[in-house]
């Protein structure tokens, strides 16, 4: 499928497992078989998606695996350019659409533990031209781009933000993550939940149709984030509610 191509990109993902679908099968085992064989027919670059935070010796599975997939990555294909972006968003995606969708639900939203948690969301596109801009450079060497917005919200004024933009009020209220972890493993119970769980060990429990705000590391939870994690990452350029990764000149 790859003989004959001069780059590949790698942005195959999972959030919530299921069945034989799991972290180390999809961010680990299938990511390394396709750096393996774009190695082995001689593709020339090879970029691989994977998420801010990524640290193969983290106590948190999802994260953990997201590591191992990179190492496992860079193992088969020596200069491979990996991309790291904050939770994305875009039109129809599982992130923003999925929030406007429960706040206009819900005249009391339940926020994740206090509503501390950040996040720099990326526009989809930015990160997309990023990729392939990268794609293009004379470098051929490895190399890592971590890519944010433009701005970083704590998890509490982003819900304001959107409510106000869908001219809506709502009440906000806090929620322990330990009742968000059992409303998830309640929710799972039923066909395409809105909340669902994310097994990476702790507080790492999120709603599963935007997993990437905690579990992946990108956007870490209110203990983390207070102990130095989460650093903004720089924008290169600006859309609506958007900009994207570290000042490289790739946009």
């Amino acid at each position: 499928m790859l003989a004959g191509t001069h780059a590949a990109v790698n942005a195959v993902s999972l959030y919530v497992e299921r069945g034989q679908e799991t972290f180390h099968s999809v961010h680990v085992e299938a990511a390394e078989r396709v750096a393996v064989q774009a190695h082995r027919v001689g593709v020339e670059r090879l970029a691989h998606v994977s998420g801010l935070g990524a640290d193969a010796a983290s106590p948190s599975l999802y994260i953990r695996k997201r590591g191992e997939g990179e190492l496992a990555v860079k193992a088969a294909f020596t200069d491979v350019i990996l991309f790291r972006p904050a939770v994305m968003f875009g039109p129809d995606d599982a992130f923003l659409t999925t929030i406007l969708e429960l706040l206009r639900r819900l005249p009391i939203y339940p926020m994740f533990g206090r509503g501390r948690t950040r996040l720099q969301p990326a526009y989809v596109e930015d990160v997309a031209e990023a990729i392939a801009r990268a794609l293009q450079r004379t470098q051929t060497h490895a190399i890592t781009f971590e890519c944010g917005g433009p701005r970083v919200y704590s998890y509490e004024e982003l819900l304001r933000a959107l409510a106000r933009e869908a001219d809506l009020k709502r009440i906000l209220i806090p929620l322990p993550f330990a009742a968000w972890r059992a409303l998830a493993w309640t929710a799972e119970l039923f066909p395409n939940p809105p909340v669902g769980r994310v097994p990476a060990d702790g507080h790492d429990f999120w709603m599963a149709q935007y997993g990437r705000l905690g579990a992946s590391g990108e956007n870490q939870t209110e203990e983390s984030a207070s102990n130095g994690g989460n650093r903004p990452r720089p924008p290169i350029r600006r859309v609506p509610f958007a900009g994207v990764c570290p000042a490289s000149g790739l946009l």
